[in-house]
């Protein structure tokens, strides 16, 4: 008698397994810890076979009995529907998406979080809809090809250069994991136009730096966003290290930040020393937020960091458009300047801790030139307050007999000269008298 939902949901549990027959070799396995499991009884040259279809109610009784008829088709033809299941599943293993999968599952652990998601991310979006089904072995570099000329159909570029170098990661690791012969991608090289080269916006002419520097020191929004904004310049690490700053990393006593290695890009520690204007800084912060894990806690959780914009937001606020300067600018301002102070190119490159390329350099300790960087970093701040300095006798200069004129009548407040400073900063002028 064939089997009825009700019936199905009714059964109960015995002390050993038993099979509820629907007809036609289907049968409902109900084992004693209560699970209900379809199966499917055949012949294949004489030798009986079990076929599994699922679990219920995950599996219905109508797609059970569905999967009965598709299987007794495959019978009919000739074909053992056990084996092409088997077949189907190893075809899906070595499929591009299934592939990619692993590869990014191996990789991950020795990224940044949100470097593993991007990338997943781009291969979600762009990649698995139109291959992602495909033998990897099976893709072709024309095949690739349609995939990353539709990306730069839409005006993504680079984005499409980057999903050129993923794709060509996956495909090295199915011919390191017997899955592939060759990486197709290879075969792309000069395929695609090159990409312009892009540099953080940032103030680096050292007149304007000064009133930079006096435009953070009159920001009016919220305090700890201050803090970051005058801190950001003297330590110039990459704005996701700063904002994700936790206290127990700091030992102001020595004047030290050691961020440790999983934040990262290069995912090795980094030392920061702190030149006596940093940490002052950071006294002042810790009044604000030391009770916390911290030292930049969002508005609206102090369990997680101020949002990635902030910085940028504030740099907007004070008038800074995009293209004039930048959370990241930071970093290529001290770049620039300290080489042209006549600093060791490698000691700045330490503290800006760029991934090393020569694998022998690469070995270096993460402590490497900290001695100089130690006295760098001090001179680096010591230089920026001279700049500041300078920026502040511009109210001496023929640029600002407006402001003098301004001031004469009622005074300004040190936000009003900050935005004069910042205007002068973002349209070139020259601050000094």
């Amino acid at each position: 008698m064939p089997l009825t939902e009700a019936a199905i949901r009714n059964a109960k549990p015995g002390d050993r397994p038993r099979k509820l027959a629907d007809g036609g070799g289907l049968y409902l396995l109900v084992t004693p810890a209560g699970g209900k499991l379809w199966r499917l009884k055949y012949r294949v040259q004489g030798r009986e076979k079990t076929l599994a279809f699922g679990p219920y109610p995950a599996v219905s009784l109508k797609a059970a009995r569905s999967a009965l008829l598709k299987a007794k088709e495959q019978l009919a033809s000739g074909i053992d529907p056990g084996a092409a299941k088997q077949a189907a599943k190893l075809a899906s293993a070595d499929s591009f998406e299934a592939v990619a999968r692993e590869w990014l599952a191996r990789r991950a652990p020795g990224w940044a979080a949100n470097h593993a998601s991007k990338i997943e991310r781009r291969l979600e979006a762009d990649v698995f809809p139109y291959i992602g089904r495909e033998p990897v072995n099976a893709i072709t570099a024309p095949t690739l090809l349609t995939v990353l000329r539709r990306v730069e159909a839409r005006g993504a570029l680079e984005t499409a250069h980057r999903i050129h170098q993923n794709c060509g990661q996956v495909f090295r690791y199915a011919v390191a994991t017997g899955r592939a012969e060759r990486d197709p991608s290879g075969d792309l090289r000069g395929a695609l136009p090159p990409t312009r080269e892009r540099h953080h916006a940032s103030v680096t002419d050292p007149k304007q730096v000064g009133a930079l520097l006096l435009a953070l020191d009159g920001y009016q929004g919220s305090h700890v966003t201050r803090c970051a904004l005058r801190l950001a310049p003297l330590v110039f690490v990459r704005p996701g290290e700063l904002r994700k700053a936790e206290w127990a990393e700091f030992d102001l006593d020595k004047a030290e930040w050691r961020i440790p290695a999983a934040r990262m890009k290069a995912r090795q520690p980094h030392v920061v020393p702190l030149s006596t204007q940093a940490v002052a800084i950071l006294r002042e912060l810790h009044q604000l937020t030391g009770s916390g894990r911290l030292l930049f806690p969002g508005l609206r959780s102090r369990g997680r960091p101020m949002s990635e914009n902030t910085v940028n937001a504030a740099l907007r606020r004070l008038g800074f458009t995009k293209d004039q300067m930048t959370g990241h600018g930071f970093r290529s301002m001290a770049s620039t300047l300290l080489n042209e102070k006549g600093w060791n190119r490698d000691a700045i490159e330490r503290q800006l801790a760029h991934a090393e390329r020569n694998n022998v350099r690469a070995a270096y300790n993460f402590a490497e030139h900290l001695p100089e960087r130690r006295r760098m970093m001090q001179a680096w701040a010591d230089y920026l307050d001279e700049l500041r300095e300078s920026a502040q006798a511009l109210q001496m200069g023929a640029s600002l007999s407006q402001l003098h004129s301004d001031t004469a009548k009622g005074g300004l407040s040190r936000h009003d000269l900050a935005q004069q400073a910042a205007s002068l900063a973002r349209n070139g002028h020259d601050p000094s008298p």
